[in-house]
């Protein structure tokens, strides 16, 4: 490197390094880059913080994402929003945030988080304190984040209530303006008009001229800013079971049938066999329909313990009837649930003095560790339950007596189950499905995986030689604009492989295999870089040249009716002139927000009793006749300024937007997830 600097201009070399580092951000906010590290350490902190509240390691890919999305608004908030507001003159005192985390008088962050909630559900000081008083004593340093991330939110959360409130307390209505308000919604017109729609034809005397193009563009470049993207081909050769592939797996089928119309062990039996496990689900009729209509058909319409063998698709199914019973769809269930050493014991001695009478809701109330049950206003009532609403372990209360007191055991404890009503029962089956799915053998991938080497050798790592492959194969070429943010293929998710290759390589390459969830080989060509900025005049030639002539045809248009409507002054004899019905109001309000904008501002304006127009609106032409204005009351002071703050809350959704914008700030973390 340093050989490098005497041969290289020194400001030729920053710049390249910087140029190289900047590919590793995750994006920039208010001239600060948040490099990769940077940001991947502040999902570390997120995720651990979701960890605590959730009391688990596991995350879904949305949940990940939602981490990932709290980390950057973080960095938002840090970088950019509290920056501003601070400019803007708020502040957020010491001992301001100290009385908005107190015990008694805490910030709705506070009061409104569940780990600060009593068994009803509402904030409680004790258990505030409890958490305090853990916070030093916890080694492990969790509850330690977890309080500073509480402070840090509600620190920032009082900038943004402050900087909304002076944000709303900028919508200053002078006396003037209130009166224009007061006087537009207290104002209605009997009004008569008619309206042109612009020609939906092409129309060939309206020409726009190159030097016409080019003007527009040069002055209004910024419309055409655009973020950055590729243009790109992609060939997929989609790895699917072949004929043999299917046949055998019928015949593997076929091979345990007989085993599987007899076995007294179904469980171990579809443990080795089937791609499905046994389902203790109880099915109407109908409801097999979702695994197979003709298994329905068979067990429910025909009424056999056993069906044939059935194919959809690629996977083949036999269903056998394990249990026939007359069950309910809902049953209403309370519970008490028991924990420690001694809750079966406790269990049991509930049962007898429930069978004896005593009331449920009483003895919840007293003994059950779930303090939060209490539907329909009463301790230990958990609700109705289905079959596909139901808590993991509790499924035996589908088959429950009403009425009997019985116990059960789940991962959360012991608990007394009382089952109090439930559904009309209806006649219910529990079916055993033996299920085969046909994949592709080792011989057939490697198939497939050859056509798409064959095709990838053909394009020797170009365009030029893509298209060619692509004649001499006849495989289907899909064209598509991608961004980094790209990850869906058709139908074919999880595809981010395949843009990240089309972003790190230059027009005219070719891929070689891009091998996508093991089942799809790409091979992929990139066309043309777009690039981040104003897009080139080239680009946009044929949006500017449509933006023109319509607005060529708008003033054609006006002029034409214009033309033929000069010197009449009956709106009915205009009406026929153009062709056109007469639309007729009695009492249009001008302060509707229903109506065409352009109409509503014709009509505030109109002589009464005059022809006016013709007025230029956004799919037409206007021509009207105000015939009277009438003056009501009814439309208040109050009613303008309330109307005037709605308006300024519905701006206040677009601040982050804005500051966004003002601050440079650019998202680059498609680009790494």
């Amino acid at each position: 490197m340093a050989l490098l600097s005497f041969i290289i201009d020194p400001s030729t070399l920053e710049s390249a390094l910087n140029s190289m580092s900047k590919k590793y951000d995750v994006g920039t906010i208010a001239g600060k880059r948040i490099s990769y590290t940077d940001f991947q350490e502040n999902v570390d902190k997120f995720t651990r913080i979701n960890e605590f509240v959730q009391g688990s390691s596991s995350q879904s890919e949305e949940t990940q994402k939602q981490i990932r999305n709290a980390a950057w608004q973080d960095m938002l908030d840090r970088y950019m929003f509290l920056k501003n507001a601070k400019e803007a003159g708020i502040s957020v005192g010491e001992d301001e945030l100290l009385s908005l985390m107190s015990v008694n008088n805490p910030s709705p962050v506070i009061a409104a988080n569940p780990l600060f909630m009593d068994e009803t559900g509402a904030y409680s000081p004790d258990m505030l304190r409890e958490f305090v008083n853990y916070v030093s004593s916890d080694e492990t340093g969790t509850m330690r984040l977890y309080w500073d991330y509480l402070q840090n939110s509600v620190y920032t959360q009082q900038y943004y209530q402050k900087y909304g409130a002076l944000f709303n307390a900028s919508n200053y209505e002078n006396a003037l303006q209130l009166a224009s308000d007061m006087d537009a919604g207290n104002t209605s017109v009997n009004i008569d008009y008619v309206f042109e729609y612009y020609p939906f034809t092409p129309d060939s005397t309206v020409e726009v001229s190159a030097d016409e193009i080019r003007q527009y563009y040069d002055k209004h470049k910024k419309l055409f800013t655009q973020n950055a993207s590729r243009e790109m081909e992609y060939v997929v050769f989609e790895v699917v079971p072949s004929s043999d592939d299917i046949n055998e797996t019928s015949l593997a089928l076929d091979a345990v049938y007989d085993e599987f119309t007899t076995t007294d062990n179904m469980k171990a039996f579809l443990l080795k066999n089937s791609d499905t496990p046994l389902s203790e689900y109880w099915y109407k009729e109908g409801e097999l329909s979702t695994v197979s209509p003709e298994l329905d058909t068979q067990i429910f319409g025909e009424d056999k313990e056993y069906t044939q063998v059935v194919r959809s698709g690629n996977t083949f199914y036999a269903a056998r009837t394990m249990d026939t019973r007359r069950l309910p769809d809902s049953v209403y269930v309370k519970h008490i649930l028991l924990q420690g050493s001694d809750a079966d014991h406790v269990a049991d001695s509930l049962v007898t003095v429930l069978r004896r009478g005593e009331n449920f809701s009483n003895l919840a109330a007293r003994y059950s560790a779930d303090q939060g049950s209490a539907a329909d206003g009463e301790l230990g009532n958990i609700g109705w339950m289905t079959q596909t609403y139901m808590i993991p372990g509790m499924e035996s209360v589908i088959e429950a007596k009403v009425g009997t007191p019985f116990t059960l055991k789940t991962a959360y404890g012991t608990h007394v189950v009382l089952v109090s009503d439930a559904t009309r029962p209806v006649l219910k089956k529990q079916v055993a499905v033996l299920e085969k799915t046909a994949l592709a053998s080792k011989e057939t991938y490697n198939s497939y995986y050859s056509q798409a080497s064959t095709f990838a050798s053909l394009t020797d790592g170009t365009y030029e030689g893509y298209e060619r492959a692509v004649d001499s194969t006849k495989v289907y070429s899909h064209s598509l604009t991608v961004t980094e943010a790209t990850s869906s293929y058709g139908a074919i998710d999880d595809a981010k492989a395949v843009t990240r290759w089309v972003f790190e390589n230059k027009p005219g390459k070719a891929s070689g295999i891009i091998t996508v969830n093991n089942n799809y080989f790409f091979v992929a060509t990139v066309k043309k870089v777009n690039k981040e900025g104003i897009a080139p005049l080239e680009d946009v030639v044929g949006i500017i040249q449509n933006n023109l002539y319509t607005l060529k045809l708008q003033e054609k248009t006006l002029s034409d009716v214009k033309a033929r409507i000069a010197g009449l002054d009956d709106i009915s004899v205009i009406a026929d002139t153009l062709g056109l019905v007469l639309e007729h109001n009695d009492a249009l309000s001008l302060s509707s927000g229903t109506v065409d904008v352009a109409l509503l501002g014709a009509a505030s304006v109109a002589p009464e009793g005059r022809i006016f127009g013709p007025v230029k609106a956004s799919m037409g032409v206007y021509v009207l006749k105000v015939n009277s204005r009438e003056k009501g009351s009814f439309y208040t002071e109050d009613d303008a300024r309330s109307a005037a703050l709605q308006k300024t809350r519905y701006s206040s959704q677009f601040i982050i937007p804005v500051m966004s914008q003002y601050d440079e700030v650019k998202d680059n973390r498609e680009r790494f997830y």
